[in-house]
């Protein structure tokens, strides 16, 4: 069938080392996965049943760069954290199989518009504005499992223009890497494609036009982007 429109493209993410790339199906996002995180953002660091959040799947900006900075707001916010690509899916995935399901891991940046997010949250409202606007997930490219393995401990941070704002270890989330993986299958089917932002830890905070942001994760790779 012929479609009306041009079909859009579909957005991709390099292979670390290969000329391959790793479309893109779906992003999920899980909130306050650190315990340091979710006390500066004013709420109970307890292990609450995990929850989640969606961006656009044309959100992702591969390999970072430039970053329009975002209308509607003044208070964009940084988050790093370790991307999950899924190579399988399924439903009801046991925490005990969920690892079998990963192609590799990525870093990224969730960046936020805390104002906006902020008033629907008061409002008791979405937060699709705050979180899923253009260029919204910048990501790496990923590296293969087979290349890095997992990724469960190691260093976590990310700097604004040479300060360090943002420091944490992947052992210290709240919800590890399988048990996300097999709480967002309970509510719907994951599949191939898929990538999962598995939280952020403290020190997120603004930033500006003209900034330079620059994060990484031991063993796996840096990212860079810059506000324009």
């Amino acid at each position: 069938m012929e479609a009306v429109i041009p079909v859009p493209a579909a957005p991709t993410l390099p292979v670390e080392g290969t000329t391959q790339v790793f479309p893109v199906r779906r992003i999920y996002c899980i909130g306050r996965n650190y315990a340091d995180h979710a006390r500066e953002m004013g709420m109970d660091p307890e292990r609450e049943p995990p929850f989640f959040f969606g961006k656009p799947h044309d959100t992702v900006v591969p390999g970072g760069g430039d970053i329009a900075y975002p209308p509607l707001t003044s208070n964009l916010h940084h988050e790093v954290e370790l991307v999950v690509a899924l190579a399988t899916g399924g439903r009801d995935i046991p925490a005990s199989e969920a690892l079998g399901h990963i192609y590799g891991y990525a870093v990224g940046i969730d960046l936020t518009r805390r104002d906006l997010q902020a008033k629907a949250k008061d409002k008791g409202q979405p937060w699709d504005t705050a979180k899923g606007f253009d260029q919204s997930a910048p990501v790496s490219s990923i590296l293969p499992l087979a290349a890095g393995g997992h990724f469960d401990r190691g260093a976590i941070w990310l700097s604004v223009n040479g300060v360090e704002k943002q420091r944490g270890d992947l052992s210290q989330m709240i919800w590890s890497v399988p048990e996300v993986i097999a709480h967002i299958s309970r509510f719907m089917a994951l599949a191939p494609g898929d990538l999962i932002f598995t939280g952020t830890p403290a020190g997120v905070g603004p930033i500006l036009r003209g900034d330079r942001v620059r994060c990484g994760i031991e063993g796996l790779g840096e990212l860079e982007i810059v506000l324009v």
